[in-house]
């Protein structure tokens, strides 16, 4: 029992701190890379569960890679598990840029140099676009949730409007439409909330 636990800790501190060190472009671009090993390589959970606080940990203030951590490895392993995922997410990141501070004294920004930057931005680029894409097949299934995402869009992208008060705008808009919406609707969705839970 103890040895699956510090098995489980290992993996958790194994899976955060190489989510950490090898990912760029910040907590979005290292979910496909947490999700890889969380729910494939050691089978922590199922991967609607992942996604589930993958969508927590971006609505919550912080950092995303941290809270996730803290989300994951409290699921698998207790206060534990939230210490080592947690621990494992952030020490690369200090010592990196702890490193990066010195040494971007003495690397020339322009040349081969520059090249790789840009060719790691691009590649970050498509990291955050796969967690997008992973994060959207998960909670865009149904119109209303589509036409929130559009209108958050929207409000972020041409007007610019600050991303807490996009979800405390997305969080008003669910609780009025579950409030407000007609009485047939919503037995159909507990209906279907029953029957996923017989399933079950």
């Amino acid at each position: 029992m103890a040895n699956a636990k510090l098995r489980s800790l290992w993996g958790l501190f194994c899976t955060f701190f190489k989510a950490g060190t090898f990912t760029f472009a910040g907590g979005l671009a290292m979910l496909p890379v947490i999700e890889k090993d969380v729910v494939e390589h050691y089978g922590f959970m199922d991967k609607d569960q992942f996604l589930e606080y993958a969508t927590l940990s971006q609505t919550l203030p912080g950092v995303i890679a941290l809270n996730c951590a803290s989300f994951v490895g409290r699921h698998v392993a207790g206060t534990m598990g939230m210490l080592a995922a947690g621990l494992g997410s952030t020490i690369s990141a200090f010592i990196l840029m702890l490193a990066a501070t010195i040494a971007i004294q003495f690397i020339p920004q322009a040349g081969p140099a520059l090249g790789a930057m840009r060719a790691i931005r691009a590649a970050s680029s498509a990291l955050v676009l796969s967690a997008a894409w992973s994060l959207g097949q998960r909670n865009l299934k149904s119109a209303f949730a589509l036409v929130v995402m559009l209108a958050i869009f929207a409000l972020v992208v041409v007007f610019d409007v600050s991303a807490p008060l996009c979800v405390l705008l997305a969080g008003l808009a669910g609780y009025l439409y579950q409030r407000f919406r007609p009485k047939k609707a919503a037995g159909e969705a507990n209906q279907g909330a029953a029957k996923g839970g017989e399933g079950k």
